[in-house]
């Protein structure tokens, strides 16, 4: 077990490589972590020190390098991003590892991929916790276009969208291959609606930074389903609120509730 650098293996879906790790306490209950947009699931799961904090908790910890994203293969049609298609992938993942059922827990992209999955999967999820990612999940999350465009800019100093400016900048910091992650920007914004939100049961997290100016209200999102609730992550943006102690507090209770 090596909860700050864990090993990385790779399974085969739909004619892809995937990047995975497994780790923790292989007894425990899994949690399967899905990244957000750009980033790789050692920058968002490891680095922070979620691996470490649910690990020392006795959990399984699983991370997914999403299709387009760090060590996995990255196509370059939208279409193999839709969120639907890339739930699939960390419902294949479980396959793999030949695990029945597992708590979700995604980020930002990675929160709209969860729900997918949950949607699709309802069986399968024990829980969920939604981070980076509130009422945009139904309602949209702005213009994500000039992100592309920022992506596939030749020169990152000309770009002047902040927020394609900041994802640019995020991309290079990660060494992405921006081809990809323009394509997954484009395929992977589909929303998902209200009354399919209220469908899900599964005892729900959602949790947004106060500073963030992406996600949209986690208390909007809660409300619309029957067994959610919300947290606010003090003082964080959107990039800031992933590792944030308060999250990892409330995350943890809230898996202690669940027995």
């Amino acid at each position: 077990m090596n909860l700050n650098a864990p090993e990385f293996s790779a399974f085969t879906h739909q004619g892809l490589s995937l990047a995975y790790f497994d780790d923790g306490n292989p007894a425990g209950d899994p949690v399967l972590l899905i990244h957000g947009f750009a980033s790789t699931a050692s920058v968002n799961w490891v680095y922070p020190g979620w691996l470490k904090t649910l690990g020392e908790a006795g959990y399984r910890v699983i991370g997914l390098d999403n299709r387009g994203h760090g060590a996995s293969d990255k196509p370059r049609d939208p279409e193999a991003y839709r969120p639907w298609v890339m739930a699939e992938d960390a419902m294949a993942l479980l396959d793999h590892l030949q695990i029945p059922s597992a708590h979700l827990m995604g980020y930002s992209m990675g929160a709209r991929i969860s729900t997918f999955a949950t949607l699709a999967h309802p069986d399968r999820v024990r829980s969920m916790v939604l981070g980076g990612l509130g009422i945009g999940m139904t309602d949209g999350v702005g213009d994500w276009d000039p992100i592309a465009d920022a992506l596939l800019a030749q020169d990152a100093d000309a770009i002047t969208h902040a927020r394609g400016k900041m994802f640019r900048t995020f991309a290079d910091q990660t060494k992405s291959d921006r081809e990809a992650l323009a394509a997954c920007i484009r395929g992977s914004r589909d929303l998902v609606a209200r009354a399919d939100m209220a469908r899900i049961e599964a005892p729900t997290l959602v949790a947004v930074g106060t500073k963030d100016d992406i996600a949209g209200s986690p208390q909007e999102l809660a409300a619309l389903m029957p067994n959610a609730r919300a947290l606010d992550i003090p003082n964080r943006d959107h990039m800031l609120a992933v590792g944030d102690r308060v999250f990892k507090t409330a995350v943890l209770s809230f898996y202690e509730e669940l027995g």
